[in-house]
């Protein structure tokens, strides 16, 4: 048997991309730390656009944890372009207030700076957690997709790509890296600007020893953590041939697999389901949604059989 929730700690629940007046956001960083807190918020990480016109900003947020509310340091980089011409966005969630930036003042790419895969490598190579930000809203390539090797997981999920442009998905990118051996993750974030009602919308629930931001950059690397919009993900266990997954009462739990690999149970508000693993014997991979009532979603990392 093995059980994908057994380590030792709690979950805590942060939103991972997130913007202030500090690069192009509405609020003070204060302020913004202020509405995750007292939304229920554990956790925040604060990762402004680091670009020239706005001074490169690492937020030092440090003055805004209170007793169970922390914040990591972050920044959504930028430098190169992309197959389609657009400037790179790389979400860089615990960088050092030290990382020395590229060479990049406004939101356009240029042929003297560097690349978006060298500097995501150089971010992860400083300690920080990589994702591969907004593909679909960004019209990101396989090719673009392939070529940031130091991501740690692909942004599935982003609410103010959802809210502002319809175009919030990052799952297909995610499967066809998956197909290929790329063993990411996926995260579900705001990318919240308070510009519009792009706040509140997808978070990660990371289970760690502490609220502590060490302890919560060590989970997210370790992937001891699922993606919501609001159910809740209690327990995925694998017994001898069967998949078993507890949640908060849900209308759908879905098992995907590799190409076009799914199956469904359907039901009225639905704790536990099991179904039979020989379905996928085929895929080197698994990954589970729950859906609730409200249409609402959470997301398992990928598990990866054998």
């Amino acid at each position: 048997m093995t059980d994908f929730f057994s380590t030792p700690g709690r979950f805590y629940r942060g939103n991972l991309h997130t913007h202030s007046t500090l690069s192009d956001g509405a609020l003070e960083p204060a302020e913004v730390c202020r509405r995750y807190r007292d939304e229920g918020y554990d956790f925040l990480s604060l990762t402004e656009h680091f670009l020239g016109r706005f001074g490169f900003p690492i937020a030092d947020t440090s003055a805004y944890r209170t007793p169970g509310f922390t914040t990591i340091p972050g920044a959504e980089l930028h430098s190169g372009a992309q197959a389609n011409g657009e400037l790179w966005h790389i979400l860089a969630v615990g960088l050092p207030e030290d990382f020395a930036p590229a060479a990049t003042q406004e939101f356009s790419a240029a042929d003297d700076q560097e690349t978006g895969p060298e500097l995501a490598a150089r971010a992860a190579g400083a300690g920080a957690y990589v994702s591969i930000a907004h593909p679909q809203w960004s019209g990101l390539t396989l090719d673009d997709a392939r070529s940031l090797a130091a991501a740690h997981s692909v942004e599935a999920y982003n609410h103010g790509c959802a809210m502002g442009a319809d175009r919030p998905d990052g799952f297909h990118v995610l499967e066809m890296l998956l197909a290929e051996g790329r063993r990411l993750d996926l995260i579900a974030t705001d990318d919240a600007h308070f510009t519009e009602p792009d706040h509140f919308g997808g978070w990660v629930m990371v289970k760690a020893a502490e609220n502590d931001p060490d302890a919560l950059m060590e989970a997210l690397k370790a992937g001891t953590f699922y993606s919501s919009q609001g159910p809740e993900l209690h327990n995925i266990v694998l017994e001898d041939d069967e998949i078993v997954v507890e949640s908060s009462a849900v209308v759908s739990m879905i098992v995907q697999a590799a190409g076009n690999t799914a199956k469904a149970v359907h039901g009225l508000s639905m704790t536990r389901a099991r179904m039979p693993l020989h379905p996928f014997a085929a895929s080197p991979w698994i990954r589970v949604t729950v859906i609730d009532a409200a249409g609402r979603r959470a997301w398992s990392n990928p598990i990866w059989m054998g």
